[in-house]
């Protein structure tokens, strides 16, 4: 199994490029770059070659905190042109840095919009976003997000995730399985893997329930990695999770439960 540290999360003793010499210091390979667009794309690719890490992800952009797009603009009925600049420069982004992945933010549900008009909006976007995507050789990643970190959030269930992506009828969409959030809202996590398993193209960690890293918290994490190793499942795993003391210090997690 391949992990790659999430750089919004994972060594922020540090400025952000600075992250990446202490992810490849501290033994990684990868890394996900949530938010990157503060920076100019050649300083990040330069970084990345310069220390033979690969860029797993990136985000889509999403709004400033408290906005109406501070958790992705996909399911906005009235905001499909901030949508699609946002996947147009996400796409633009991952190509100069070489992602191979863009999480698209599926967004909150406003208030006086209702659950069926924002969820047609939603897959209608990423139909439009996979054609965008397509011989990019980028692969768009769905998230679903758990109702007590994002109330509101469009995607609320793997399954519902994985349906989405396989209405999308379109091998550049995949599910992103985030196990932090299928705790939370759902549990029964073997079980919940083996039914979306199919559809999954990335996989994040976190222990809930403060979000530190695996072995802090509620999860049984010994046979989830052999759940996900015996799926035959070849992706990255993203820890995206927030170091209960320090990033190095936390590290020994990957040798308790990995073989």
């Amino acid at each position: 199994m391949r992990f790659d540290a999430n750089l919004k999360w994972l060594f922020t003793e540090v400025p952000f490029l600075d992250r990446f010499a202490a992810s490849a210091q501290a033994g990684f390979t990868g890394v996900e770059c949530p938010a990157p667009y503060a920076h100019p794309a050649s300083e990040v690719r330069s970084r990345l070659d310069d220390l033979g890490l690969t860029a797993v992800l990136i985000n889509t952009p999403m709004g400033e905190p408290g906005t109406i797009g501070r958790s992705g603009f996909a399911c906005l009925p009235g905001h499909v042109a901030e949508f699609r600049e946002g996947v147009q420069l996400a796409l633009d982004y991952a190509l100069a840095i070489g992602a191979g992945s863009i999480h698209v933010v599926g967004g909150i549900r406003p208030a006086d919009v209702s659950w069926d008009r924002a969820f047609a909006r939603y897959v209608s976007n990423i139909g439009w976003a996979a054609e965008q995507a397509a011989g990019s050789g980028i692969r768009l990643l769905l998230e679903a997000q758990n109702k007590r970190d994002t109330p509101g959030f469009i995607l609320a269930t793997q399954q519902q995730a994985a349906a989405v992506v396989e209405a999308t009828g379109d091998a550049t969409v995949g599910l992103l399985m985030d196990f932090y959030h299928a705790q939370i809202d759902q549990g029964d996590l073997i079980e919940t893997f083996r039914e979306v398993s199919a559809s999954v193209y990335h996989i994040q960690v976190a222990d809930p329930p403060s979000r530190n890293e695996p072995g802090t918290g509620e999860i049984a994490w010994a046979p989830v990695f052999a759940a996900i190793e015996a799926s035959g499942y070849s992706g990255w795993i993203g820890c995206e999770y927030r170091p209960a003391t320090s990033t190095v210090a936390g590290l020994g997690w990957m040798r308790e439960f990995v073989r």
